[in-house]
């Protein structure tokens, strides 16, 4: 591929048709299942699908095929299927993304908003477009840049789901249904990651699992004056505080059982330090910490272990509690806690999960009713062995795209479809990547995409691409 050729289409596709695209799949407030169980009658998921479907079919890709898959018991599946290049093996691509959407998060700026798409220079702000809106417009994109410029790429297939950020529940039945039509793909591209800058391409070698659920600690039937009932009747806080004690060292954060730490393989530990190196101060900076507040350690390579090889622990929502400007002089009769416990990649999270249960509702401190409800696990992944075609296509790309080597980081979220892709297709080989850098805040207020390396990041998935079809199968370097 020629590079101003690809760069010139890459340019005019983003500008005058994926963006205002994306503007509009950021207008739909599509919120995942889980965050909103009315989703099926709101019909928003419905709209989302239907009209990210529209613009595919409007793609001039020959031979694509663009299928809405629904069933009553299911989120919706967009299935989009390109006939490989007469030119290469018979071989299959498959690329990932999702539509649903996390929850709008408060503290937008005043003039941003998650359902209102605003563009600032490189910025496209609004809840999905980062994470992941973009993946099915740049995979498409990239497939039409190798068809217009007759590179020979395998057969295709894109599954682009609409529960990721429930836990991807309904995807595994939806992909035991379409084995016959996905086949047996050599290469997995992921296109749902982050990137340590915005100046390279980034592999993920690495994400983590999750215990998550809610943990619940209810003292009486009813409030009770705090005047008569404080030192009578032991605070459901307390007892909250008490119960996650077992799990964390408030002090430093540190979690303490065992069944939820593990050893760090010497090569991601090999790649951790190459990205300390590469990217210093910047593993803390990017965060907008409030006031005089420091990152939990001064040391980059310690900040990154911390947050792809180690558990970690952050209570997301708190429940049973007034907001303070309502609060009266009560003694409450329950405190619930949201817990989204982050695994290493290599710990199972479905035994994690029963473990964790059994941790926090035995022996509860005073006999307080304790109850930990816990949702779906999710198992991290760790990488195969990269093929040796597969790095020398990331190297090529990043340095022809980026102008910079490619690096490789862990990442310290969830993708659940990852553990599972890996134990379906193991002899498969697999691109994450994504564009989830510094300040895109995936999941919190203000998320924007960054669109001059969604660009970019098109540009090398179309290399990547060829270059699976140059080198297919080749074995493990």
């Amino acid at each position: 591929m020629t590079g101003l050729r690809v760069e010139g289409f890459v340019e005019e596709v983003w500008e005058e048709s994926i963006l205002p695209a994306l503007e509009g799949y950021i207008r739909i407030p599509n919120v995942s299942p889980l965050f909103e169980p009315a989703w099926r009658s709101l019909g928003h998921m419905d709209a989302a699908v239907a009209e990210v479907a529209s613009w595919c079919r409007s793609r001039p890709i020959p031979g694509l095929v663009v299928d809405v898959i629904e069933d009553p018991d299911l989120t919706p599946l967009l299935y989009l299927e390109v006939p490989g290049h007469p030119d290469a093996a018979d071989d299959t691509v498959l690329l990932y993304g999702h539509l649903d959407k996390q929850p709008e998060m408060v503290g937008w700026q005043e003039d941003l908003g998650p359902w209102q798409p605003v563009r600032r220079g490189d910025r496209l702000y609004g809840r999905g477009g980062a994470d992941d809106g973009y993946a099915v417009f740049a995979s498409l994109a990239a497939l039409e840049l190798a068809a217009r410029e007759a590179v020979p790429h395998a057969r295709c297939v894109l599954l682009i789901e609409c529960c990721e950020e429930s836990g991807s529940p309904d995807l595994p039945i939806h992909v035991e249904r379409l084995l016959p039509r996905i086949g047996e793909p050599s290469l997995v591209v992921c296109l749902d990651s982050g990137c340590g800058s915005y100046e390279q391409l980034w592999g993920t070698t690495s994400l983590r699992g999750m215990v998550s659920g809610e943990l619940r600690v209810r003292v009486l039937r009813e409030g009770v004056h705090s005047g008569d009932a404080g030192g009578v009747v032991p605070s459901s806080f307390r007892i909250l505080r008490l119960l996650l004690s077992r799990l964390e060292d408030e002090a430093t954060g540190r979690i303490l059982p065992s069944f939820l730490h593990a050893e760090i393989p010497a090569d991601r530990l090999a790649q951790a330090e190459r990205m300390a190196e590469a990217l210093g101060a910047e593993v803390h900076t990017k965060y907008a910490f409030a006031g005089d507040t420091q990152p939990v350690d001064s040391d980059p390579l310690e900040l990154l272990l911390n947050r792809t090889w180690r558990p970690s622990l952050a209570v997301t929502g708190l429940g049973g509690a007034p907001a303070p400007s309502e609060a009266g002089n009560v003694l409450r009769p329950e405190t619930t806690a949201k817990l989204s416990l982050r695994l290493p990649p290599t710990i199972d999270g479905e035994p994690a999960t029963e473990q964790v249960k059994a941790l926090l509702e035995a022996d509860p401190p005073f006999g307080a009713e304790v109850e930990f409800e816990a949702e779906a696990p999710a198992t991290g992944w760790n990488a195969p062995p990269m093929a040796a075609w597969l790095a020398e296509a990331l190297a090529g790309a990043s340095q022809e795209v980026f102008g910079r080597p490619a690096l490789f980081m862990g990442e310290g979220g969830t993708i659940p479809f990852m553990a599972m892709l890996g134990e379906r297709f193991p002899e498969a080989q697999f691109l994450i990547t994504g564009l989830l850098g510094p300040g895109s805040n995936a999941h919190g207020p203000n998320e924007y995409l960054h669109v001059p390396t969604a660009k970019r990041l098109t540009a090398c998935v179309a290399h990547i691409l060829a270059a699976h079809a140059r080198r297919g199968r080749a074995g493990p370097s």
